[in-house]
């Protein structure tokens, strides 16, 4: 299962040099992450109201291979690693045409309303399996 998000670098984006940020391509992960579920039917709104859950990033392993610029077109490729009873682990990769700029492991977590690690739902284990 595998997901794609396509944006274009912006001048904010970028620092001095006119490259982007590192701390930007996390963003650009964030915003991959996001679409990736919503593209599976989850609505992460109603889980928080319906269920108290919420998803949370506990571990991110990122490589910087290559710079990305202003105006570049990127595209965000998500897929699901692994899922086990309260984690999730998604390869991201940022990429330029062909060539990957960025890629990271990222592991979510499934947090209750109090802040404690939980469960993930059946229905959403399903889903990413």
């Amino acid at each position: 299962m595998s997901h794609r998000f396509d944006l274009r670098v912006y001048y904010e984006d970028t620092d001095l040099a006119g490259i982007v940020y590192y701390a930007n391509y996390l963003k650009f992960i964030e915003r991959g992450r996001t679409e990736f579920v919503r593209s599976l039917g989850i609505d992460q709104v109603a889980v928080k109201a319906e269920q108290g859950i919420v998803f949370a990033v506990r571990r991110v392993e990122a490589d910087f291979l290559s710079p990305a610029c202003f105006d570049d077109e990127l595209s965000v490729q998500t897929s699901v690693q692994k899922v086990s009873a309260a984690r999730i682990i998604l390869r991201q990769s940022v990429l330029r045409a062909d060539t990957v700029l960025f890629e990271a492991i990222v592991t979510l977590v499934a947090l209750s309303d109090s802040g404690k690690p939980t469960r993930l739902p059946a229905d959403i284990r399903r889903i990413l399996t």
